[in-house]
C-alpha cells in the first residue's frame, strides 16, 4: 500500500477532460487538494464538482498553458488555496491531425506551444513552491506517439511527446538537488470521451491490436501517476512508465494471433 498524499496539494493541467480528468479524480480520490486547471474554466469547475462531490477537494483556474502569465497564475492560486504545490501532473495537450504534406507551420507550432512549451512554462512556474515541498513531484503525461510508435497525421504531435521525455532528462537532473523527481506516463490507447464519436467497431479494431485485448481508462493512468507521487517513488526520477496493455510489444498483428 502506498502512503497516503491525504492532504497534498496537486496541480493537474488540462485537468478538465479525458486523461488529466481521470488522473484529478484518482489524486482527489486519495485525499489529495486538486486544482484543476484547463483553458476550458467551465470544465474544470465540473471536474472540480465531481471531485467535491464524492468527498474530495478540489477547485478550478483557467489556464492556457502556452501562456507565462497564465501559468504563473496558475501555481500562485494553488499555493493561495492549498498552503503551497506538491505534485504537478503535467497533463495538458491537444492533438489535431494534419498530414506533414499539408500542415501549415501554425499548425505546428500551435502543437508544440501547448504539448511542450506548455510543459516547460508549467513546471517553471511551479518549481519555486516545489522546491518548499518535503516531497516535490512533477508527472508529465506523454505517449507512446512519439517515443515508440508513429501514427500518419501527428508529426507535431510525436515531436512534442518525444521532446517532453528529452526535457524530463536533463530536468530531471537540474531539480534533483531540491528532492523533486520529474518522471513521465506514457499511455497508449485509452478510452475517453474523445472516441465516442467512433464506433464500436472502430474501437474493437484498436482493442484488437492490444494483447490485454482491451482499451485502458483514465484511471490506469492516474493510478501510474499516483505511483509516481508517492512517497514510495522517492528514489525514482528521470523515468517513464509505459502504460499501454501491451500494445508495443508485438512485432506484427500476425504475432498476436500464433499467441
Amino acid at each position: 500500500m502506498l502512503t497516503s498524499i491525504k492532504g497534498r496539494s496537486a496541480v493537474v493541467t488540462g485537468g478538465s477532460k479525458g486523461i488529466g480528468r481521470g488522473i484529478a479524480n484518482v489524486f482527489g480520490a486519495q485525499g489529495a487538494k486538486v486544482l484543476v486547471a484547463a483553458r476550458n474554466l467551465e470544465g474544470a469547475e465540473a471536474a472540480a464538482a465531481d471531485i467535491n462531490s464524492n468527498g474530495g477537494t478540489a477547485s478550478a483556474c483557467s489556464t492556457d498553458v502556452a501562456d507565462w502569465d497564465d501559468v504563473r497564475k496558475m501555481a500562485d492560486t494553488a499555493a493561495e488555496r492549498h498552503g503551497g504545490i506538491d505534485i504537478l501532473c503535467a497533463n495538458a495537450g491537444i492533438f489535431p491531425a494534419a498530414k506533414l504534406e499539408e500542415m501549415t507551420p501554425e499548425q505546428w507550432d500551435e502543437v508544440l506551444g501547448t504539448n511542450l512549451k506548455g510543459c516547460f512554462l508549467s513546471i517553471k512556474a511551479c518549481i519555486p513552491y516545489l522546491k518548499k515541498s518535503d516531497q516535490g513531484r512533477i508527472i508529465i503525461t506523454s505517449s507512446i506517439t512519439g517515443p515508440i510508435t508513429g501514427f500518419p497525421g501527428w508529426t507535431h504531435y510525436a515531436a512534442s511527446k518525444s521532446g517532453q521525455l528529452g526535457f524530463m532528462r536533463t530536468a530531471s537532473i537540474e531539480l534533483a538537488k531540491y528532492g523533486i523527481t520529474v518522471n513521465s506516463v506514457l499511455p497508449g490507447n485509452i478510452k475517453t470521451e474523445g472516441l465516442d464519436g467512433l464506433g464500436e467497431d472502430y474501437l474493437a479494431t484498436m482493442a484488437a491490436s492490444i494483447p490485454l485485448k482491451k482499451l485502458g481508462t483514465v484511471e490506469d493512468i492516474g493510478n501510474a501517476a499516483l505511483f509516481f507521487a508517492s512517497r514510495e517513488a522517492a528514489y525514482i526520477t528521470g523515468q517513464s512508465i509505459v502504460v499501454d496493455g501491451g500494445q508495443t510489444l508485438p512485432e506484427s498483428l500476425e504475432a498476436l494471433e500464433e499467441a
